[in-house]
Order: structure tokens, then sequence, then C-alpha cells
């Protein structure tokens, strides 16, 4: 008897899955250091979500979070 896998805590709150199946994921933001020395256009970049690129990442996320 084969016993489940149980869903890995710490990705399960940095990742998503979408319903077209991508991983989505907070970028860093604002949390980097030196930021006095930065234009507020560096750090706006730097917000938001993305996608990881990465097939073989994202299978091994999706093992971890199932």
């Amino acid at each position: 008897m084969k016993n489940k896998q149980k869903t890995h805590k710490a990705t399960a709150k940095r990742f998503r899955v979408t319903r077209k199946g991508k991983i989505m994921h907070n970028r860093q933001g604002d949390n980097a250091h030196l930021k006095a020395n930065k234009t507020s256009q560096q750090k706006a970049r730097k917000k938001g979500k993305s996608s990881l690129g990465s097939k073989t990442e994202s299978k091994k996320i999706i093992s971890l979070l199932s």
C-alpha cells in the first residue's frame, strides 16, 4: 500500500497554480537591500507576480504541491 504524499507547506505558501497549469510566484519586490540607491522605477519593476519558465522546475513544484 502506497502512502499519500503530503503537501509541502512552504511551497504552497509561495506558489500558485493557474487554471491553465502555469506556476505563479511573487517577485522579490521591495525586500532587497540597498533600496535607497535605487530609483522608484527600478523598485516598481521588481514588484508583482511572474510565472516560472522552466518546465523541470514546474514539475518539481507541482509534485511538492500535490
